[in-house]
């Protein structure tokens, strides 16, 4: 579905043909215009419309139609071909999940395939709307612009995330009985799933952000390399952050594993205390219950309290031991 189709004259919108295909005519006959086109999730037919008029690459329009891309950015003959993974945070589920868009630059058009409902492109239209300076930059403006927006949106989730963190920090090292941990480490393994689909997003963005800040990329305004340097920078420090969020969940998980360790010799340890308690009792109970006929003890009157009193000290005498040693 195309969302949005407008030209762009001097930093400037205009009014232009409704048919895109007129639009782009009228674009490259100006020569100092470009078109924008947007489109949602486009079907196979619809983008074969587009594809054949801009001259796509196939390459390019199977991995834009088929999505589940890798960040990355390809040079083709008429055209750039830039995958970026927006990064989308719920708030209600506290989850992250990656949604794709794709951007396609050539002499004097600019296309965008969005797939998926996160990062709308209508505020990066607004924002460069509102920026002749940059937009007269022709499509790298628009380029650079969706990269900034969506590596911001990145900084946002990884801040998001470290509150998320310190939550689930705080329940892992709450003291015992204070908290439920029932299912503590089902939520760390599922956050560190978050974190992974996080990564999968920055991470590969690395390399297209560093080509793009260097000269030399065809279809890329010349003096554009300090807007990508400045958009590589936010990168890094996204990176930087998700690579520190993945190295705490480590130490978190082995930290809760360990204590879930200690419990459980604490629980052996009361366990094996009770049972060396329970043993005594059991012990002399079980020699006087032989029923042998040259016993002495049988025949004394005092031998019935004596055992007991016996067994009752014993028992008294292991559990101030064991409790001495911190076993109960």
């Amino acid at each position: 579905m195309i969302v949005d189709c407008a030209i762009y004259r001097d930093g400037r919108r205009t009014e232009g043909p409704a048919d895109f295909s007129d639009a782009l005519d009228e674009a490259r006959a100006s020569g100092d215009a470009f078109l924008w086109i947007g489109l949602h999730e486009p079907t196979e037919k619809e983008f074969d419309l587009v594809s054949s008029e801009f001259g796509l690459h196939p390459l390019a329009v199977e991995d834009a139609l088929s999505a589940h891309q890798r960040p990355k950015l390809e040079v083709y003959d008429d055209s750039l071909f830039a995958v970026i993974k927006p990064i989308v945070y719920e708030h209600d589920s506290d989850t992250v999940s990656a949604d794709e868009l794709m951007v396609f630059i050539g002499d004097s058009f600019v296309v965008t395939v969005r797939h998926g409902e996160g990062a709308p492109l209508a505020a990066v239209r607004r924002r460069l709307e509102a920026e002749a300076d940059v937009l007269k930059h022709g499509p790298t403006a628009v380029l650079y612009a969706i990269s900034d927006a969506v590596v911001d949106h990145y900084i946002d989730v990884a801040g998001e995330l470290q509150v998320d963190l310190e939550e689930l920090e705080t329940q892992v090292f709450a003291p015992s009985g204070t908290g439920d941990s029932k299912n503590t480490a089902a939520r760390i393994y599922t956050f560190k799933r978050q974190v992974l689909e996080f990564r999968r997003a920055t991470v590969p963005l690395a390399a297209p952000m560093a080509r793009l800040a260097s000269a030399g990329v065809p279809y890329v305004h010349e003096h554009s390399q300090p807007f990508f340097r400045d958009v590589q920078d936010h990168l890094t420090r996204a990176n930087e952050q998700v690579e520190g969020l993945d190295r705490l969940l480590s130490d978190i998980l082995s930290a809760h594993l360990a204590q879930m360790g200690v419990r459980q010799n604490d629980d052996m340890r009361k366990i094996s205390a009770w049972a060396a308690m329970a043993a005594v009792p059991t012990m002399v109970a079980g020699i006087y219950g032989m029923n042998f006929e040259h016993m002495p003890e049988l025949g004394w009157v005092w031998a019935y309290p004596v055992i007991v009193l016996l067994m009752a000290g014993a028992v008294i005498g292991l559990y101030r031991q064991f409790k001495r040693r911190g076993w109960l």
